[in-house]
């Protein structure tokens, strides 16, 4: 019998990211190291609603590509889309939940 504490499945996302798993995305035609978007932290990810990039992109970036992401300086249109890469290597977009499924009973009426 294990002593080890159960770890859940994002908690495992997270502490590879921590130990220095990245996976890679492009931005403006370059590759760059990121986490998996399953564990970017929510505070992460209201900075990005927030239109705060840089301080988004500073911590999904492996600290070595992120003055990368400031040379570059990419317009709108190409964060947009190296945000969509990145949140695609987990497997699931960004805001994307299947959510609860419906009954595929009928609910009788009264």
């Amino acid at each position: 019998m294990s002593t080890e504490p159960e770890v859940l499945p994002a908690e495992a996302q997270e502490l590879e990211a921590d130990q220095g798993h990245y996976v890679t995305a492009s931005l403006c035609g370059k590759e760059v190291r990121v986490i998996p978007a399953g564990a970017w932290r929510m505070s992460w990810q209201r900075a990005l609603k927030a239109g705060d990039f840089d301080v988004f992109a500073s911590k999904i970036m492996h600290p070595d590509d992120f003055p990368l992401f400031e040379d570059l300086d990419p317009t709108n249109d190409a964060f947009g889309e190296f945000v969509a890469d990145a949140a695609s290597k987990t497997g699931e977009a960004l805001g994307k939940s299947s959510g609860p499924s419906r009954s595929s009973k009928t609910t009788r009426k009264r």
